[in-house]
């Protein structure tokens, strides 16, 4: 994976993970064991899910550049949809708290999705292909 790739990836799955266990911790006091997996497999799915779509987006974008933006919305719509999906099949569940659980899905999404955009704003990559790497076209 590209610097810039791992770098985007860092930033935003670190304060991700970062919210999960805060959210953890406090389902943990608040529902006790129970909200503490909740909590935990939220933030697990949604690291994973945002993961592999941030690694399928940059693997996009370098094969087909033209459909960056069309891939980057039918993503995160996909991964959204994917998540209610989710939430419903497990809405019933007695192994973990449920709000704990929403409550984590809902605050660590956010925080990669936000995090995820202060990063592409920082990161410093050129959209123009210099013709001195890529050799003389022809």
């Amino acid at each position: 994976m590209p610097s810039n790739d791992a770098r985007i990836l860092l930033s935003a799955a670190i304060p991700a993970a970062a919210t999960g266990a805060i959210a953890a911790v406090i389902s943990g006091v608040v529902a006790g064991g129970k909200g503490a997996i909740g909590a935990v497999l939220g933030c697990v799915l949604v690291l994973a899910f945002m993961g592999i779509g941030l690694v399928v987006l940059q693997r996009t974008a370098k094969s087909l550049p033209h459909l960056f933006q069309a891939m980057g919305l039918m993503l995160y719509t996909a991964q959204i949809l994917l998540l209610f999906i989710v939430m419903a099949l497990l809405k019933n569940t007695t192994w973990f708290d449920f709000k704990a659980f929403a409550f984590t899905l809902l605050a660590v999404t956010i925080v990669w999705i936000a995090a995820q955009a202060r990063a592409y704003m920082k990161a410093k990559i050129l959209y123009v292909d210099d013709p001195k790497k890529n050799g003389p076209s022809t």
